[in-house]
């Protein structure tokens, strides 16, 4: 069942409006694109090295999205999948030797990749079942990676099913929606036993108390302390929200995570009668911002400009109604925010806070332009 119906509106009106907004995302995406091609890459073909692979896959993806011809035609979307692609390690993964963060970088790698195999040339046989190779690799890395059995855990554990940077610490929501970003591209559906096991790990980070008569739930003792529907960063190894704690206890939801943990629930197949859905599409309701990420100020606000944008898309919701009556077209919101942002060089860039990463505009443009790619009509 779709998560909502489309505004009522007259067919050519649509039609109209939709042309006018894709027009305004081409414009935005072809400055991001060029600051990234001219500005961006060094000689190594990487758009940078700071986390080994994972900015440059995420900027293959991201330029891809929105020119799926650049793979073979353009010299630096090639330079940059052959750097992707000598971090290609014997046991699968795709990370840089050494890395803490394995699975961030093998998943956003995936998803460069299977855009790259997806936009190929489909008669360069060689370069398919190369891909094909590396792609199955990695898959089977990152199952293997999974908290789960083979890390000695049982299902009780509130580590079960997650993924982690790599550094086996703890795994979380924001690496578990990677983990499962990437195994969705890979054609893995919902009854996919990886993709089971982490829908108990991402139930565990909802502020919601157990719904009657629904299996993977919340069952820490954080569950009903806030109980507003919203997501946060870990139940693992004692539970940890970004945004901190809330003033009568328990660990505060905030937006990027609830979108991450929106998306990841659809991922895993559910519904929206479903009352784990439900309740976080209330707390988007409650809490639609686009001059905050909400909960947690300017920190990671791209970050979760590219959450809310993936999963409103891929949940099918057209328009968010907030608490009031008003209806916010959220693609029109995002566009309008977006190009208030774009720097004179095409960039993006946190100017609020660096925190996460977000004063690298190399890793900021690529999250707004796989953001933009979502609010495509």
């Amino acid at each position: 069942m779709a998560f909502a119906d489309s505004p009522t509106e007259p067919a050519a009106a649509n039609s109209q409006n939709s042309a006018s907004l894709d027009a305004r995302i081409d414009r935005m995406a072809d400055r991001g694109i060029e600051f990234l091609r001219t500005r961006g890459q060094s000689d190594t073909g990487a758009f940078s090295g700071a986390t080994g692979a994972a900015v440059t896959g995420l900027c293959v993806r991201a330029i891809l999205e929105h020119r799926p011809s650049a793979v073979t035609t353009d010299p630096v979307v090639r330079d940059a999948l052959k750097f992707v692609e000598t971090k290609v390690q014997p046991d699968g993964g795709i990370y840089e030797v050494g890395s803490k963060h394995r699975n961030y970088e093998t998943s956003t790698s995936v998803l460069a990749l299977v855009a790259a195999k997806e936009a190929g040339d489909q008669a360069d046989r060689e370069s398919q079942q190369k891909y094909d190779s590396i792609l199955r690799r990695a898959e089977a890395f990152l199952k293997d990676i999974q908290w789960d059995e083979g890390e000695g855990l049982t299902p009780a554990d509130p580590a079960y099913g997650g993924a982690g940077y790599g550094s086996h610490s703890r795994p979380d929501l924001s690496n578990t929606s990677f983990m499962l970003d990437a195994l969705h591209e890979l054609g893995n559906d919902a009854d996919d036993e990886a993709i089971q096991k982490a829908l108990r790990f991402v139930a565990r980070t909802q502020n919601l108390a157990a719904p009657q008569g629904v299996e993977d739930v919340n069952d820490t003792k954080y569950a009903d302390d806030v109980n507003d529907g919203g997501f946060y960063y870990t139940p693992a190894a004692g539970g940890q929200s970004q945004a901190g704690e809330a003033a009568g206890g328990g660990l505060r939801s905030y937006g990027s995570m609830t979108y991450a943990g929106l998306k990841s629930m659809i991922y895993a197949g559910l519904t929206p009668e479903d009352p784990r859905v439900a309740a976080a599409l209330d707390f988007i309701r409650k809490n639609y911002a686009l001059d905050t990420n909400p909960g947690m100020g300017p920190s990671g606000l791209y970050y979760y400009y590219h959450t809310f944008a993936k999963a409103l898309d891929v949940a099918g919701l057209e328009v968010v109604d907030v608490e009031g009556g008003t209806v916010h077209d959220w693609r029109e919101d995002l566009v309008a925010t977006l190009e208030a942002s774009q720097q004179e060089d095409g960039s993006w860039v946190n100017r609020e806070s660096d925190r996460w990463m977000e004063g690298d505009r190399q890793l900021v443009t690529a999250y707004c332009l796989l953001a933009l790619a979502h609010a495509k009509k």
